[in-house]
């Protein structure tokens, strides 16, 4: 193997998070937009960002199969008319969703095109 393979290998690596529980943001009220309390998940879990059309918020932890409309409908009867989104990778469920996700796939599509030119 090239000493360049082997360093990007190693990039590519330590850029990953190792095997380690999921973490999601965990608030519950109307103002969540700086909401910094965290909370380690299982491993059957996703972070739900689930917000009402009144502007509550809710994020927290959830088992992946219980995302869908009807079933959170049953988790949360007093919660009307809301929209959701569940996610899988640490602290996903933040009010700044796409600033947090885009350059950690930019930099991983950048790294997966180094290894492969290389």
């Amino acid at each position: 193997m090239s000493s360049s393979a082997v360093w990007c290998l190693m990039i590519l690596a330590t850029s990953l998070s190792v095997g380690c529980a999921l973490r999601c943001y965990r608030c519950h009220g109307y103002s969540t937009v700086n909401c910094q309390n965290e909370q380690e998940c299982s491993y059957e879990d996703s972070c739900l960002s689930l917000s009402e059309k009144g502007g509550k918020t809710i994020r927290q932890c959830i088992r992946y199969t219980d995302c869908d409309n009807l079933r959170l409908t049953q988790m949360f009867p007093s919660v009307d008319g809301f929209t959701y989104r569940c996610c899988s990778s640490n602290l996903c469920n933040s009010a700044a969703l796409v600033a947090r996700s885009t350059p950690a796939l930019l930099m991983g599509a950048l790294l997966l095109l180094c290894c492969w030119v290389l």
